[in-house]
């Protein structure tokens, strides 16, 4: 962060007013320069005086954006390092909650124009305010200008800490829906982070509960939804989601435009493959229309398909079960188990003699409330265990300290 280190004892503000000013004004000559560079200062001193702030931040803002071509990066970045500390001037929250809107406003005006170094002046002013709904605005303006202004990766690290960042701002849900779809556009660009985008894609997905009130807005997410089906299906390494669950996704089971990419995405969660074989046959043109490949789509519905096979109770699968199911030959049995176990899908033994593959644990395609309350049913019987095995040794440990607790008295 810049500091403005003041050699006399102007006020910084009016230096940099003075200095602006007559840069703005340098090519009309001094006979038209000189009373309107008087005139800027003493408006300028006026509102110091008056604690004007948001006005004083407008003029200031006015004159800066006429030299921006005109002088050296380091020396706008003073500039502004003095304009945005305005913001910690101001006495009243709605007015440094305005001033905020009008910087960044004019920061982003011309997002292609040194991007980089006006991301810079946006997180100089989001550290300098106080109010965490100005701190959510800046940031949502600093996303835009990343997006716009293609510096992304100057933004992308501080997807991390998004979700302090929301227990500090405290927005409602319309604030999240906006800066959870936008995130996710920004890394959908970025084509080694599609995971990531999909997760913020779900995350403004949540948001929509399907109440009566929201039905307009859970309508305009209609396309995001069949946008993250289609992440989902086509992303080779994720076999796990919550999107059924979803209001906003199960709008599309029975919607005319819709329908066929939510019956993809069940097959793709709860069917095996034989089901996506025969959705394939008959809407091949739609899959490829939405540049799904078939030899991946297969590929994937094997693994998943697997992962259906494993939960049955017993725990084992035959070979001959996996061959059929899978479609394959009876040689390629055993890497299509290593292939899923090295994809983390499963824990598992293969028992080659008796041509069965025994698990021990594995992934559920679908995580959603039935498999919560079964997730807290096993740890509520673990606990129980814990504690049922700690009584056991306090009982033991008592019984044999009785004894010697006698035989020492005996001694006595």
């Amino acid at each position: 962060m810049t500091t403005i280190v003041a050699t006399s004892e102007e006020d910084p503000v009016l230096a940099v007013v003075r200095f602006t000013s007559e840069l703005a004004w340098a090519d009309a000559g001094p006979e038209v320069a000189e009373p309107q560079v008087t005139r800027l200062c003493i408006e300028a001193q006026e509102c110091v005086i008056t604690s004007r702030w948001l006005d004083l931040a407008s003029l200031m803002l006015t004159s800066a954006d006429l030299i921006v071509s005109r002088v050296s990066e380091k020396d706008l970045e003073c500039i502004f390092t003095v304009i945005c500390n305005l913001v910690t001037r101001a006495s009243i929250h709605d007015e440094a909650l305005e001033m905020a809107k009008l910087i960044s406003a004019k920061v982003i005006q011309q997002p292609n124009d040194k991007p980089a170094f006006r991301l810079k002046i946006l997180f100089n002013l989001y550290n300098l305010l106080e109010d965490p709904y100005g701190k959510f605005l800046v940031y949502s303006k600093a996303l835009n200008l990343a997006a716009s202004g293609k510096v992304a990766e100057s933004i992308i690290p501080s997807f991390k800490k998004i979700d302090s960042f929301l227990q500090e701002w405290n927005i409602g849900k319309m604030d999240q829906r906006e800066l959870f779809l936008t995130i996710s556009h920004i890394l959908k660009d970025n084509k080694s982070m599609a995971k990531d985008s999909l997760a913020f894609l779900t995350k403004y997905l949540v948001t929509f509960s399907g109440d009566g009130e929201e039905s307009y807005a859970m309508n305009e997410a209609k396309e995001e939804a069949v946008h993250a089906i289609i992440e989902f299906v086509r992303s080779p390494d994720m076999f796990q989601c919550a999107l059924l669950d979803m209001p906003a996704v199960g709008q599309l089971e029975k919607d005319g435009k819709y329908a066929l990419i939510y019956q993809l995405l069940k097959i793709f969660l709860t069917q095996r493959l034989d089901a996506y074989l025969d959705f394939h046959a008959a809407n091949s043109t739609l899959l490829k229309s939405y540049g799904l490949v078939h030899e991946d789509c297969i590929t994937k519905m094997r693994l998943m398909s697997l992962l259906d096979l494993s939960s049955n109770d017993s725990g084992e699968i035959p070979y001959s079960v996996i061959r059929d199911t899978l479609r394959i030959t009876d040689e390629e049995v055993e890497y299509w188990i290593v292939k899923a176990i090295t994809s983390k899908l499963l824990d598992c033994k293969m028992d080659q003699m008796n041509q069965i593959v025994i698990v021990s644990w594995r992934t559920e395609r679908v995580f959603g409330l039935s498999q919560w309350q079964t997730l807290r049913s096993k740890l509520g019987a673990w606990r129980g265990n814990i504690a049922n095995a700690i009584s056991t040794i306090q009982a033991n440990k008592v019984s044999e300290e009785g004894p010697q607790a006698m035989q020492g008295l005996t001694i006595r």
